[in-house]
């Protein structure tokens, strides 16, 4: 599963041929979570509040690009690093 990016410990991927609706995975030491692009609502697993907040600041700000991301590795395997939450 391609990293997509990795700040404060998190790290978010996406896998190559997933399914609908577009998200991507969180982890965070033992933590899992699926998150949606589109409404940024976590889909299943748990992240403490201390990970949620940055994760959905991050995503906020890097929606689009993770939705160009979530169309690309599905279509051709290839994927784009985004620039982590500073």
């Amino acid at each position: 599963m391609p990293e997509i990016s990795r700040f404060l410990g998190i790290v978010i991927m996406m896998h190559f041929d997933d399914h609908n609706p577009p998200h991507f995975h969180v982890r965070y030491n033992d933590y899992r979570a699926l998150v949606s692009i589109v409404d940024l609502a976590v889909l299943s697993g748990e992240l403490p509040l201390r990970v949620s907040g940055p994760v959905m600041e991050w995503a906020g700000l890097h929606k689009d690009e993770l939705m160009e991301n979530w169309e690309i590795i599905r279509k051709s395997g290839a994927y784009f690093k985004i620039e982590p939450l500073v």
